[in-house]
């Protein structure tokens, strides 16, 4: 098997249309096909995918998503600038959705949660020739966006993004 990348995710949500609201609201997506109350598809900015996110809803009673249980843990949605990530922190933390924020050495990193519980991760990664080898990095630290935002800039493009491997 030579896996390339993740095409898409679904979830288990107890309110379709709240989700779809909040994840187009958050991320931009636009709803590719929508099933009333049932299912919905949603599809990122200049996404290739038939859809990369789906949502299937289980009621109001479902129990929320919790930490320590099998299952998954979160999924990172990558943005292009630091500017965007700075962007995403302000308007996840106005929404009440924001939980934490880690640098990874590699990436720079903030942790959310939506309507239902799932956590997510919003991530820039850091330019590939600027990571340390790897007996250098620490596995992670407190994240300082504001320092970070003077050292790399607010619109440095790396990753999928700059069309590179970079």
């Amino acid at each position: 098997m030579s896996v390339r990348r993740l095409n898409h995710a679904v979830l288990y949500v107890r309110d379709v249309a709240r989700s779809v609201a909040f994840y187009t609201e958050v991320f931009g997506f636009s709803v590719d096909k929508e099933i009333p109350g049932r299912a919905a598809f949603l599809r990122a900015e200049g996404s290739q995918n038939d859809h990369d996110l789906g949502l299937f809803a289980v009621g109001m009673d479902a129990p929320a998503p919790e930490k320590g249980r099998v299952g998954l843990y979160h999924l990172a949605w990558e943005v292009g600038t630091l500017g965007e990530l700075a962007e995403a922190a302000a308007d996840l933390a106005g929404r009440g959705s924001l939980v934490g924020a880690s640098d990874h050495i590699v990436s720079k990193s903030l942790y959310a949660k939506d309507p239902d519980g799932n956590e997510f991760e919003v991530m820039w990664r850091v330019p590939r020739e600027d990571w340390p080898g790897a007996g250098e990095r620490e596995l992670v630290r407190p994240l300082d966006l504001n320092e970070e935002l003077k050292r790399w800039g607010p619109d440095r493009v790396t990753g999928a993004a700059a069309g590179s491997a970079t």
